[in-house]
């Protein structure tokens, strides 16, 4: 079996860039939290949160 590999590029709109700048900042700070909680949660109990769990914390 071959594996194959593609590059694309995108060339946006600068509304576009604008957009997807938002979205990869919403997505950062959204990572760095739950990286933060996870750290915390080991750092007190020696025990990792679960998907679910940071799901919860995060809430709606």
């Amino acid at each position: 079996m071959r594996l194959r590999a593609y590059k694309y590029r995108l060339y946006p709109t600068p509304a576009q860039a604008e957009f997807l700048a938002k979205q990869f900042g919403c997505c950062r700070y959204v990572y760095n939290w739950a990286l933060e909680q996870k750290s915390r949660a080991y750092q007190e109990s020696k025990k990792g949160l679960s998907r679910f769990e940071l799901d919860k914390r995060l809430g709606p």
